[in-house]
């Protein structure tokens, strides 16, 4: 009997922490109009008093039709019982917003809520999951970091009465409530906290080749066991035939895992080759100024940057926002943290050097067409074939060239028209030792 009171006590005192919880995150939540009230506290209401929700207050007041979707974001916040515990990130008790709120607010930025929305949604412009184009407007993922700490009414001006030129335009027409602002919001910030959903991987590959496994394995049993077949040479053609495809695909991915070709990762701040090399015409060495000097190109500094940006403090068309990113990091003295995308093995010795400054190539040839390039990729596979096959077959400017002055035999063949041209190879360009020491 004792311990059936000990338990039932337990039980109440228990009710009357979450109680508690409850009542303390209901008043964490801003709260700037009557319409936030039945929203903040559905969490301490049985699942029968979701009548007081939000979309039943904008119902009573503009008489539109009751939203369902909310409906079911309600029975979502009721299932995790009382309070909304399971719904907030851990440790973070500042942001302490609703399942239903948050679902609400990506509907919102969707552009599925309100029902008689004519206007453009917030996904059209600022994507939410990674795109493989230049999108030049920030991310949901940016703006849901950035204003993170920010206060509800900051981040209402930015979206209502924008500073920046693009971004007042596009937002001229918009008229949005505080109540669906909150909730968008709310939305931003459990994105910032919880990151971005995390994007499943194909594996159309892998099931084909699990299937070319399973045709072998039947050629096998057919071959050995079933003999069902009246012509023996077709399963053996058709277990070489697969067998031999299979090898070969493992061969490409064996390929695969020291080469990347297409290579075009997301980098912090939307930089676009194209307006700065191609439109703006500004020389590749006036940012990686070391390609002469040094093994690497180096990643240009930040206040290099500034040495425009000082004063260009917003682009045509991606306004002020990436902008925004260089000043503040040069502000806070913090690095840039630019994602590498060219890079070699580390057993493979390169100088950027013995390439551009001696050899006299152009980026082009190893980089591509950067100047046409919004985002960077890697456009060659850098194998060791591919350097092989440039150095046996590319033309070194080898006369009036101060770097091959001490090649005395390659310079009497040229002038007494022994050899027209000269190689890497013939200089010693396919010794092992010189790339690999």
């Amino acid at each position: 009997m004792s311990f059936f009171v000990f338990s039932a006590t337990a039980f109440a005192g228990t009710q009357t922490q979450q109680s508690e919880q409850d009542s303390t995150n209901n008043a964490a939540i801003e709260q700037p109009s009557p319409n936030d009230t039945a929203t903040t506290q559905l969490a301490g209401q049985p699942s029968g008093a979701d009548s007081a929700s939000d979309d039943t207050t904008r119902v009573a007041e503009k008489g539109a039709q009751a939203d369902t979707t909310s409906q079911a974001a309600k029975a979502d916040t009721a299932s995790t019982g009382a309070g909304s515990a399971e719904s907030e990130p851990a440790g973070v008790e500042k942001f302490s917003h609703y399942r239903n709120d948050i679902k609400r607010g990506e509907r919102f930025f969707r552009g599925l809520l309100p029902h008689n929305n004519q206007q453009e949604s917030c996904a059209s412009c600022h994507n939410i999951m990674p795109s493989d184009t230049l999108n030049w407007n920030p991310s949901a993922m940016d703006i849901a970091n950035k204003y993170l700490e920010k206060d509800f009414a900051e981040f209402k001006a930015v979206v209502m009465e924008p500073s920046g030129g693009k971004m007042a335009e596009v937002h001229n027409d918009y008229d949005f409530e505080d109540t669906d602002l909150k909730t968008v919001k709310a939305y931003l910030d459990d994105l910032s906290m919880r990151g971005p959903a995390p994007v499943k991987p194909t594996i159309t590959r892998l099931l084909f080749f699990i299937l070319l496994g399973l045709i072998i394995t039947w050629a096998l049993l057919e071959m050995i066991f079933f003999r069902k077949i009246k012509y023996k040479a077709i399963p053996l053609l058709i277990f070489l035939g697969v067998f031999g495809y299979q090898v070969k695909m493992i061969y490409e991915e064996g390929v695969r895992l020291g080469r990347s070709p297409g290579y075009e990762p997301t980098q912090p701040i939307k930089f676009s080759h194209k307006v700065h090399a191609g439109q703006n015409q500004i020389d590749c060495m006036y940012c990686h100024f070391t390609v002469e000097q040094s093994k690497s190109a180096g990643i240009p500094p930040t206040d290099l940057c500034l040495n425009c940006h000082s004063l260009v403090r917003e682009g045509t068309r991606s306004g002020k926002f990436e902008i925004a990113k260089v000043i503040e990091a040069s502000e806070n003295e913090v690095p840039i943290e630019w994602v590498r995308i060219h890079d070699l093995p580390d057993h493979v010795f390169f100088s950027h050097a013995q390439h551009v400054n001696a050899g006299k190539l152009d980026c082009i040839e190893c980089h591509g067409d950067v100047a046409e390039m919004d985002v960077i990729r890697q456009v060659e596979d850098l194998s060791m074939g591919w350097c092989i096959d440039c150095h046996r077959t590319k033309e070194v400017q080898f006369v009036e060239n101060s770097f091959y002055e001490s090649y005395e035999t390659l310079h009497e063949q040229i002038k007494k028209g022994e050899i027209d041209k000269v190689t890497v190879d013939m200089i010693g360009g396919t010794d092992c030792m010189k790339c690999h020491y």
